[in-house]
Parts: structure tokens; C-alpha cells; sequence
């Protein structure tokens, strides 16, 4: 993750919550589809296809990650992710996925 995403990503309250969860299982789906050209969705991938994307997992441990968070950051443009255009549902449900990984080495 670039750094100045991350400092965004810090800068939003812990607190803040979603209005509507997603479901993680669905938001695996989406992420095999729609990231994993890129990213590693599945828990336990050490290593995204692309080194610079950070993995799924790396980005679940960031301190202060939130569903919030990661729906703000994945609808600003980036240089280096392309602009994937997800239905609200999908991207609750991917958001919803990576949360649940902070768990996951």
C-alpha cells in the first residue's frame, strides 16, 4: 500500500461503521473475480501477483482498518489500482471480506 493511502486510511475514525454489512463469503467471490489478477485474496497467500498490491491480509492488520475506511479508499483513484467499478452490494461484501481477515497471518 503506498504510503500516503495509508496515513488516509488512519486519518478515518476507528469507530465509524458501515451502514450495511456485507457478506464476507460473497466478497471472496468478488475479490477471485475482480482483484486476484492483482492482489492475494485467499487467507494464508504470502505474496500478490502484482508485489506491489499489497495482500488482502496485509491490508485487513493496517491499525484502525474498517469497512469505512476501506470503502472510502477503494472508490478514490489511485495510481497504481485501476478503477474497478463494483455494484454497492459487491463492494460491501469485499469490504466485509477483507475485514474479516484481520485475523489471518
Amino acid at each position: 500500500m503506498n504510503r500516503g493511502l495509508a496515513i488516509f486510511l488512519l486519518m478515518i475514525p476507528a469507530g465509524l461503521q458501515a451502514q450495511e454489512s456485507g457478506n464476507p463469503e460473497a466478497g471472496l467471490r468478488v475479490a477471485r473475480e475482480a482483484c486476484a489478477t492483482c492482489h492475494a485474496v485467499e487467507p494464508g497467500q504470502n505474496q500478490s501477483p502484482r508485489t506491489q498490491a499489497p495482500t488482502f491480509a496485509r491490508i485487513a492488520r493496517v491499525p484502525g482498518m474498517t469497512t469505512t475506511a476501506l470503502t472510502v479508499a477503494m472508490r478514490t483513484s489511485h495510481k497504481t489500482m485501476p478503477n474497478i467499478m463494483l455494484e454497492p452490494g459487491e463492494l460491501r461484501d469485499v469490504t466485509a471480506y477483507i475485514t474479516s481477515l484481520h485475523k489471518h497471518p
